[in-house]
């Protein structure tokens, strides 16, 4: 086959309709000679798809293999003759490609000679598909960033996927707090009662159900894929606009390895700082048990001042965390795997300045500190029957969060309100899926969760705080869901789904005011009582192909959030579920890395019911209603272009078009008279100001830019670039929390030179040093001080790799 550019590459691929199971074992008799001449026998005799894109893998000489084995095993076996590694692409279907030289042979993602593995030719396996679908069969639009180039500069949080992106949006509140959104659907700006819009998967496993985004180090991973919503039929509720999935590299029983990174970094009007990371992959059983192990911290410098404390540079944060995994090769195609997961986040003091203060200070007379503590534990089960494939996840989550706001009113008395946040969910996913080459397939699944959530609250003078009303929200979750895929005509693949979801709601306040009537306590149990609901979430998807590049797809699909409790004053009160219902139609050219041009563009509308969002109650405090019903308008648009050989430019635009089209009208009329509107106001001005979704903006773009280049001597040259611009955007409902916020330019650039199996990197952060306003919030009350968040000034970091 000539790939573009007319240069010769050679590959294989063998299709057959009933491929042999890769664990039942033949009877292998392979001569001697080139990889290409031995898998095409293996192919034949085991009736498997093998493809060798790389031609000189193709013509290098193997020895002979003979003896009884199972197909994938011949398959490693041949791959480890040659030097080359085996990747898995589908059921009996498998690539190989070279193995890095000895010298830079480590975990994958610290020692990058090759191009960046976003931008590579062979076609992506979408894991969140739940059944290996490849993104030529994918009826949807999904963002797929190699886990190489996430560590390239240093690992980082979720910012530095958001920075790759131009669908991913956050809140800023501070590493661990933060709330994200995909494709505009943005509920608020608070950690509250109300379950996320998007859905955070560390593999098969929910992250957390309704706490903040608990922003895990993107260290040693494969990928981080991006998939827009709604995603409620294979992914249930809280995937409203979407998910984030990390997809871990998986223990190698095949050798040992490792890595170390560090890095220190100096801040622009601000405080130095460091980090570090470690990977170690090492057999225990050969080819049977493997262990991997991260570890990672970083010391991220402050840069606000706090003039009436006497301090600068208070909002260093501290990073400490890191995951193990053990897998273990049981035989005849199962394995099993357990994982656990660790995080601790320290913040000195919150990220947000006065507007019409000194720049990047604010006069709060309080420290306004946070921690953020995440673990989890998994336990995987998978392997396959034939050509059914079987895996079961289950696992435990532990989420805690604690944050500190000024709450001093003007001119008066220094006050502070801290409020906890405890999650607790236990979850198990259980699936069967079978797959073909050419798309079709179906897959069946069983879910279910069990989530407790704890909000307490606490107010007053920092040395005297006093309990407030807090809520405990509890639901559990027992689910069946079901897909599958038909190929109708060779250029057109139908897919079908349904989610079927049984939820119970359950919850109750908490340090409640003895003042309370017993006519009130009574109206409190009526609204706590435990209360159940059935929810059915369909989908449907076409995906055409118009030419041998080119592809059409449509899709229509579902979202839900369960509903729950909330605090309102010194009571307790019910919000009830949301829903969302989106049809999307999407064209799609080119694959980056194989073709010159690649892009898509996508036209998304989504109606949105009895939408939950936060607003400030009388008390001044933050609470939680349904506001009314919505419409949302979505235009994104992705390209890339290979200039030159090792040059690769890329562009990606969303527009967001959205509106509050029926606000509820009880809501509308209560903010007349409190809850920080004033009452004077006309009615319909305040219909207005409940018309726009918070948090997103209109447009947000981004212009990218990768180079790599082999040197002599083994070495070589790695630059990336980039620039995104966020639009203006407001930051809640209602006047109090209405501020302008958005309207800036973020922009990044690193370089890194490899030395064999040494790198060494510079990474300047905010090149223009640009100030912003990244989140128009930094404490809830009415402080008489307007917030802004800006931007990390420019910042400039040294870094070093190794890998053995």
């Amino acid at each position: 086959m000539r790939f573009p550019g007319g240069r010769l590459a050679i590959g294989l691929y063998i299709v057959t309709a009933a491929p042999v199971a890769a664990a039942e074992r033949l009877s292998v008799d392979l001569p001697a000679g080139t990889v290409g001449a031995q898998v095409m026998a293996l192919g034949r005799q085991g009736r498997a798809n093998v493809a060798v894109p790389d031609p000189r893998l193709w013509g290098r000489p193997v020895p002979a293999l003979r003896g009884r084995m199972s197909v994938e095993r011949a398959v490693a076996m041949i791959a480890r003759a040659a030097g080359a590694r085996v990747e898995t692409i589908g059921v009996s279907s498998w690539r190989l490609v070279p193995r890095r030289p000895k010298v830079e042979r480590a975990v994958r993602h610290h020692v990058p000679p090759s191009p960046p593995s976003d931008t590579q030719g062979a076609d992506v396996v979408v894991t969140a598909s739940k059944r290996d679908t490849t993104r030529d069969h994918f009826a949807g639009q999904i963002v797929r960033v190699g886990g190489d180039v996430l560590e390239l500069g240093g690992a980082g949080g979720t910012s530095r996927l958001a920075d790759r992106t131009t669908v991913v949006a956050s809140t800023y509140l501070g590493p661990g707090r933060n709330k994200l959104f995909i494709r505009g659907i943005a509920d608020s700006s608070f950690t509250g009662p109300t379950q996320a819009t998007v859905g955070q998967y560390f593999g098969d496993l929910r992250l957390s159900y309704n706490a903040p985004d608990p922003d895990l180090r993107l260290a040693d991973l494969a990928a981080v894929e991006v998939l827009e919503g709604p995603q409620g039929t294979l992914y249930g509720a809280g995937s409203l606009g979407g998910l984030i999935r990390l997809v871990p590299n998986a223990p190698d029983a095949t050798r040992a390895a490792g890595s170390v990174m560090l890095g220190g970094s100096a801040t622009t009007h601000g405080a130095p700082g460091a980090d570090a990371q470690a990977v170690l992959n090492m057999p225990v059983i050969a080819d049977r048990l493997a262990v991997r192990i991260v570890a990672d911290t970083a010391s991220e410098g402050g840069y606000i001042d706090k003039p009436l404390l006497g301090r600068t540079d208070v909002n260093r944060t501290r990073i400490e965390g890191g995951r193990a995994a053990a897998r273990l090769d049981l035989g005849g195609g199962w394995s099993v795997e357990a994982i656990g997961i660790g995080q601790r986040i320290r913040g000195a003091d919150s990220q947000y300045a006065d507007r019409d203060g000194p720049p990047l200070s604010r006069s709060a007379p309080v420290t306004e500190g946070f921690s953020a503590d995440f673990g989890q534990a998994q336990l995987v089960l998978s392997g396959r029957v034939g050509a059914v494939r079987f895996r079961s996840t289950s696992g435990v989550t532990a989420h805690d969060l604690m944050e500190r706001y000024d709450a001093t009113p003007p001119g008066g008395p220094v006050q502070l309100f801290a409020q906890a946040n405890a999650t607790r969910m236990q979850a198990n996913e259980t699936r069967a899926w079978q797959s073909s080459p050419d798309g079709s397939g179906w897959l069946a699944g069983f879910s279910y969760v069990h989530n407790r959530t704890r909000l307490t609250r606490l107010y007053g003078e920092p040395d005297a705080l006093v309990p407030r009303t807090g809520v405990v929200n509890s639901v559990e979750e027992a689910t069946l869901y079901g897909e599958a895929s038909l190929r109708l005509l060779p250029g057109l693949l139908t897919t079908a789904g349904l989610r079927i979801t049984h939820s119970v709601i359950d919850g109750a306040g908490e340090d409640l005011p003895a003042s309370l009537s017993v006519q009130t306590l009574a109206r409190l149990r009526e609204v706590t009582a435990r209360r159940g609901q059935t929810i059915l979430l369909p989908s449907a998807a076409a995906l055409i192909d118009l030419t041998s590049g080119a592809q059409l797809f449509l899709r229509y699909q579902q979202g839900f959030r369960p509903g729950g409790l909330t605090i309102e004053g010194p009571v307790v009160r019910q919000f009830r579920n949301d829903r969302v219902a989106t049809i999307e139609a999407g064209l799609r050219t080119g694959r980056p890395g194989r073709d010159r041009f690649d892009g898509s563009v996508t036209l998304a509308h989504t109606a949105w019911r009895d939408i939950q969002a936060d607003f400030i109650d009388s008390t001044g405090l933050p609470s939680t209603a349904n506001i009314g019903d919505g419409q949302l308008w979505t235009i994104e648009a992705l390209a890339g272009v290979r200039l030159a050989e090792g040059l690769r430019i890329e562009g990606a635009l969303s527009y967001n078009d959205s509106r509050i089209d029926e606000p509820s009208q009880a809501r509308a009329f209560a903010l007349t008279g409190a809850y920080g509107f004033d009452p004077a106001m006309a009615r319909a001005e305040v219909l207005a100001r409940l018309s726009q979704i918070p948090n997103i903006a209109k447009v947000t773009a981004r212009a990218g830019a990768a180079y790599h280049r082999m040197l002599a001597g083994g070495r070589d040259l790695r630059v990336d670039g980039w620039l995104r611009y966020v639009g203006p955007s407001r930051l809640g409902v209602g006047p109090m929390l209405g501020e302008r916020q958005g309207d800036y330019l973020d922009s990044g650039l690193t370089a890194r030179l490899g030395l064999g199996a040494i790198g060494v990197s510079a990474t300047v952060t905010n090149l223009a040093d640009v100030r912003g306003n990244r989140f128009a919030l930094g404490t809830p009350f009415t402080t008489g001080r307007d917030q802004v968040t800006p931007l990390r000034p420019r910042t400039l970091r040294i870094g070093l790799d190794a890998a053995f």
